[in-house]
């Protein structure tokens, strides 16, 4: 494995003022770790996991010893510093293996403690044309006794052809059910091109069986959504999802809806469209995910619409919330003003039930933000923001964000700014 400890002038530390339309309070900012590009990681995608013992896990695009891809750990040391490992390289055709390349979500562990992710390209191409480069890959990492982690396929996809009808390009991170099956989505394939959602089922000797659940239609004319981006959520039994485009025609495409799978009896999984976006003050091509609230809420980002101060808008958060005839209510919650596009990654809650998220671009140098809303007795949210980019090195905060037990967050940028030879790095924010 690879190893490098970062600390003193590396760990920057530097206190940075809460820029707000309410409040003057102020967070601070650390980098925790700066990525090299191979043979280190490089440009993580997405954002992070915790486990038990306060480790950080991750994956990147690029580097790892092939430069086609990794999954790292960052583990806390006690003088504040951390430690980073990459777990996992993953291989190039060229390299005499083909496992998978370019993760560009998020993992998630099991009980076990076995990592489980996706590689967006990769895994054995037909030579047909239909992925020249691989259609994408589940993948799983078990940890050794001796600290090493072995990496097994358990799934290939295959994209469409005369024999098959399969997803391909998962772009998108897992999640598990009760019985520890896995779901997820891709971004393209099924039956018409617009992607699916599928199911990955344990087998008593090892092995996994993939079903397709849903596929999405053609992403010229499809009503009820194409491309779905992120992951999913569950509230029990009904999966919720978005997608990219589909829906109303109001935007070339469609501007994206978010849906819901409901299981059958039968086996078989019924597809509702909940909502289509409307482009302008509604937003637009939602390519982050939806996540629950206790009371049954949805919440997400569009990269484009609300307020037209972009042309085009600059994104939005939205609220869709269960009404008494059996639809959803749909609100904007917040609206960006300035060039933002609200990250393509899921949001986060804390305890107290505010909401943080990124946006890839915006601020005063255009390197993007961490931003937080949170609810107010009388209705609607505060915003603030935690904090703006200036490539110092920091540019372009991408994924998830994910809170300690303290309250800090935690992310990753996928780049460094101009001037800067790092391939992204990893930052810890205390609100």
């Amino acid at each position: 494995m690879v190893q490098k400890r970062v600390g003193g002038m590396l760990a920057l530390l530097v206190v940075a003022f809460m820029l707000s339309t309410s409040t003057g309070a102020a967070s601070t900012y650390k980098i925790l770790y700066e990525f090299k590009g191979a043979p280190d990681a490089g440009q993580p995608l997405d954002g992070l996991i915790f486990d038990a013992a306060g480790n950080l896990y991750g994956t990147t695009i690029g580097g790892g010893a092939y430069n086609v891809g990794s999954v790292f750990k960052l583990a806390p040391n006690a003088d504040g510093s951390w430690t980073e490992s990459v777990l996992y390289s993953f291989y190039s055709p060229t390299a005499g293996k083909v496992d998978g390349e370019a993760p560009t979500a998020r993992l998630i562990f099991d009980a076990a403690g076995n990592l489980y992710g996706t590689t967006s390209v990769g895994g054995e191409s037909d030579g047909g044309g239909k992925c020249p480069n691989g259609c994408g890959t589940v993948f799983k990492l078990a940890p050794n006794s001796d600290g090493s982690w072995t990496e097994s396929v358990l799934y290939e996809f295959a994209g469409v052809s005369e024999s098959t009808v399969d997803g391909s390009i998962p772009t998108a991170g897992l999640i598990f059910d009760g019985a520890g099956n896995l779901y997820g989505t891709t971004t393209s394939g099924g039956l018409e091109g617009g992607g699916t959602v599928f199911k990955l089922a344990p087998n008593a000797g090892g092995s996994w069986t993939e079903s397709v659940l849903y596929t999405f239609c053609s992403l010229l004319n499809c009503a009820d959504g194409a491309e779905p981006h992120d992951s999913l959520v569950f509230d029990g039994g009904n999966l919720y999802g978005t997608t990219r485009s589909g829906g109303s025609t109001i935007c070339p495409g469609g501007c994206g809806t978010v849906f819901k799978l409901a299981p059958n009896s039968d086996g078989t999984w019924t597809e509702s469209v909940l909502h289509k976006l409307q482009n302008g003050r509604d937003g637009a091509f939602p390519s982050s995910g939806v996540i629950l609230d206790p009371a049954g809420n949805l919440y997400g980002t569009t990269t484009e619409g609300g307020i037209l101060a972009c042309n085009v808008g600059c994104g939005t958060v939205f609220k869709l919330a269960p009404n008494s005839e059996g639809g959803w209510t749909e609100s904007v919650i917040r609206d960006f003003y300035t060039s933002a596009s609200p990250d393509d990654r899921l949001l986060t809650f804390d305890a107290a039930g505010n909401l943080y998220g990124t946006t890839v671009v915006g601020g005063p140098v255009n390197d993007g933000r961490v931003f937080k809303l949170a609810p107010q007795p009388g209705g609607g949210w505060a915003y603030s923001v935690l904090r703006y980019f200036y490539g110092e090195p920091a540019a372009s905060p991408t994924g998830n964000l994910v809170i300690d037990k303290a309250g800090n967050l935690y992310g990753v940028t996928e780049s460094c700014g101009n001037g800067y030879s790092c391939q992204g790095l990893v930052f810890e924010i205390t609100p």
